[in-house]
C-alpha cells in the first residue's frame, strides 16, 4: 500500500504546528487525551508516550508513574521541556527526540505505551504499532487514540481524496479500521481489549491492546 507521508515532510509539518498546536487542536482533543491518561493509569508504572508533542497531555498524569514523553519534531519538544520545567513536573524522567517507528529503548521496557493521534501521522503506521508492541512488557497494554476512517461510502471518498492535502499538513484522514484488523491478524502476541468511540463527530477512537504473556499466546495458538 503506498504511503503518501513522507518522514521529512512530516517533520517540517509539526514544526510549523509547534507555535499554536495547543491553541488549535488542545480544546478538541481533551476528552481523547483524558481518556487515553486515565487508560495507561489502570495499568501505571513507566508509561511512554509516543508523540508526546508540546507535552499538552504531561501534567494529566498522576506523580506515582514514571513518564518518558519522545516526538520526532524537536520544536515540539521544546514547548513540551519548558511546560515540565514551569510545573515542576518531577515524574517526567525523560523527554526526547524519537522516531515513533525505530524506538530507541530494549524490549519491554515499560507498563504502558501511549500514543495519542500518532498512528495516522507516521509514515509507516504497521512499524509504529510494531514498535509499540515490541517495547511493552507482557502484560502491559498499548494505548492509542486515532482517526478512524471510513473506507468505503461517501466519506471514505472524501478522505481517500483529501489525503495529497492533508498528508501535506502532516497526518492522515484516509485510516480505516481494516488496518488495525490486518496488523493484528499479523500479531498474535496482541490483543484488542477496548475499542470506544471518540468525539469530535465519533471519527476518533480509543483503543487498548493488550501484549500478552508467552503462556497465554501458546494457547491461543
Amino acid at each position: 500500500m503506498p504511503e503518501l507521508l513522507q518522514l521529512d515532510r512530516v517533520v517540517g509539518a509539526y514544526a510549523k504546528w509547534a507555535p499554536i498546536y495547543d491553541l488549535v487542536f488542545g480544546p478538541v482533543f481533551r476528552q481523547g487525551r483524558r481518556a487515553a491518561i486515565d487508560a495507561a493509569e489502570n495499568i501505571g508504572g513507566r508509561i511512554l508516550e509516543v508523540g508526546v508533542g508540546t507535552g499538552i497531555s504531561l501534567p494529566g498524569y498522576s506523580p506515582v508513574n514514571r513518564i518518558t514523553g519522545v516526538d520526532i519534531s524537536e520544536p515540539m519538544l521544546a514547548k513540551a521541556r519548558r511546560r515540565v520545567a514551569a510545573l515542576g513536573l518531577d515524574h517526567i524522567e525523560r523527554i526526547d527526540v524519537m522516531d515513533a517507528e525505530r524506538l530507541d529503548f530494549a524490549d519491554d521496557s515499560f507498563d504502558v505505551a501511549v500514543a495519542q493521534y500518532v498512528i495516522t501521522a507516521v509514515p509507516h503506521p504497521e512499524r509504529a504499532l510494531d514498535e509499540l508492541a515490541r517495547v511493552v512488557r507482557p502484560g502491559g497494554e498499548i494505548v492509542i487514540t486515532t482517526r478512524v476512517g471510513a473506507g468505503d461510502g461517501m466519506r471514505g471518498a472524501i478522505e481517500k481524496v483529501m489525503m495529497p492535502v492533508t498528508g501535506r499538513l502532516g497526518f492522515r484522514t484516509d485510516f480505516p479500521w481494516t488496518r488495525y484488523l490486518d496488523w493484528m491478524a499479523q500479531n498474535p502476541s496482541v490483543e484488542l481489549v477496548e475499542r470506544r468511540e471518540l468525539p469530535p463527530l465519533g471519527h476518533f477512537a480509543l483503543l487498548r491492546f493488550r501484549k500478552l504473556n508467552p503462556a497465554a499466546r501458546e494457547i491461543l495458538q
